[in-house]
């Protein structure tokens, strides 16, 4: 029977469903897999299912290596919570065309903003690498490499035409440390892969260092560290051949960009930053050391956030994943000389924390406390049971310029159950310590003068000769970070 009349199938024609999943549109396609966008009737939301060709599955060699791939990526379906990775929702081995359901990310990939006419500003890209590096760290932790980092791999979160974020996507090359499963090697792309990927060696976050080093280069210099026509020349480049600095590409560049990046370029990983905190805080370190040059971003940096909540006693139990919902989530204040965060009789609805300078508390009009970094304030009306106890009984006013991160009980309700129990535990831990300094103070008034210098003394106006009396003791004692 003759089948000449039948219609050629249109490749481009969408698909009503994948799955329970109900198509919108195209994202993108490549030779083996193509990305769309659908959504989630169930969860009323928006995702990106890529789906693997059945034409790449009809070559029985082929077919095992995207298996193993889809294998990888599957393997980590709800396991990688972090604000700058891409969420894997969901993984089906369709036995036709496997696909992968993930979270949808409104923006583009990396890649345009690698050519020459679209660089982005050295703030920015050093801004991204930070964010990057931390994602990938995370992911180390995990047990995983990613061995694919590059410009395509790495969604640009953008508002109004410009970049505000990113996040690591495509984990199907993903080396899994800690899995018994075999695991295919010598994987990537070519222009960002590690001389010790190329040997097939033993891999660490060094390789992934490597990569990410090469992309911020791309980013900086509008090419990659490494180029040539052939394969086996950009090969030799790589193992033989040191970059060129991007200071000689790129005006504005500093000594210490140029190091910060050659350095995650080194063709031995020993050479290399040690792992991924280390790579981060060598980026952060540029802004904070203004080696880069402030350009179209605005305030202050979610990078340098970040590092200043790392500081501070307040998060010393948060992990990275929460201390990013909080520069997310949390209001950011600057606050002048005198300004008053609170004053006595107001409902509290928010808390303080003090991230820089220094803020007095009074009672009666007298001064009993001086709070600096790292304290919070105003925690006692906010998490009080009930709204006769939820009235501020003091003044807190600004002594020093300072900044604050508040929350309020709307505010605080966006961050995720984890980062929500770590500020209870710190939460208890202030008051803890504020009783125990209080029981201290009316104990042993003398000795906690003398062994505490961190404690701050304000005694009032009327005193007992020969003892010392407290009106509010969790205010009258006061411990610093150190």
């Amino acid at each position: 029977m003759s089948n000449t009349n039948i219609p050629a199938p249109d490749l481009d024609a969408l698909p009503e469903l994948i799955g329970k999943y109900r198509v919108l549109g195209r994202l993108g396609e490549g030779a083996t897999s193509e990305v769309f966008l659908a959504h989630d009737d169930f969860l009323d939301r928006k995702v990106a299912i890529k789906r693997v060709r059945a034409s790449a599955l009809a070559d029985t060699q082929d077919a095992r290596y995207y298996a193993r791939f889809f294998a990888a990526e599957a393997a980590l379906v709800g396991r990688l919570q972090h604000p700058n990775v891409v969420q894997i929702y969901d993984a089906v081995a369709d036995p036709l065309a496997p696909y992968i359901v993930m979270e949808y990310v409104e923006g583009s990939t990396l890649r345009p903003y690698c050519r020459a006419d679209q660089l982005q500003s050295l703030e920015l890209v050093v801004e991204l690498g930070f964010k990057c590096a931390m994602a990938l760290g995370y992911v180390y932790r995990q047990g995983l490499v990613h061995r694919d980092v590059k410009p395509a791999n790495i969604m640009a979160v953008l508002a109004g035409g410009s970049i505000t974020d990113v996040k690591i996507t495509d984990f199907g090359s993903a080396l899994n440390m800690r899995s018994d499963v075999t695991q295919v090697y010598r994987v990537g792309s070519l222009a960002y892969m590690s001389p010790e990927q190329l040997d097939g060696s033993v891999l660490d976050s060094r390789a992934d260092i490597y990569s990410l080093g090469a992309v911020l280069y791309h980013m900086i210099a509008g090419r990659p560290p490494f180029d040539a026509q052939e394969q086996a020349a950009l090969v030799n480049q790589i193992y033989h051949r040191e970059p060129t600095p991007p200071s000689a590409l790129r005006a504005n560049v500093s000594p210490g960009l140029d190091a910060v990046i050659l350095g995650a370029l080194a063709k031995r990983p020993e050479d290399r930053h040690a792992g991924w905190e280390e790579f981060a805080q060598a980026l952060s370190a540029l802004i904070a050391n203004h080696e880069v040059p402030r350009g179209q971003l605005q305030g202050v940096l979610d990078s340098e956030r970040f590092t200043l909540l790392r500081s501070l006693e307040f998060f010393a139990s948060f992990g990275d994943v929460e201390l990013w919902e909080v520069v997310h989530r949390a209001n950011w204040q600057r606050h002048g000389f005198g300004h008053a965060l609170y004053r006595r009789g107001e409902e509290g609805r928010s808390f303080h924390i003090v991230a820089q300078g220094e803020v007095e508390v009074y009672r009666d009009g007298n001064k009993v406390a001086t709070l600096a970094g790292g304290t919070s304030v105003g925690e006692m009306a906010y998490l009080a049971p009930s709204p006769d106890l939820r009235r501020h009984s003091a003044d807190v006013v600004v002594s020093k310029p300072c900044t604050t991160i508040s929350f309020t009980p709307e505010t605080l309700a966006q961050v995720g159950p984890a980062c929500r129990h770590h500020f209870d535990e710190a939460f208890i831990r202030v008051l803890v310590r504020r009783l125990h300094a209080a029981h201290e103070a009316l104990a042993h008034p003398r000795r906690i003068l003398v062994s505490d210098p961190l404690a701050v003394w304000r005694p009032p106006r009327e005193t007992v000769p020969g003892r010392w009396r407290c009106n509010r003791p969790p205010l009258v004692i006061t411990r610093s970070p150190r």
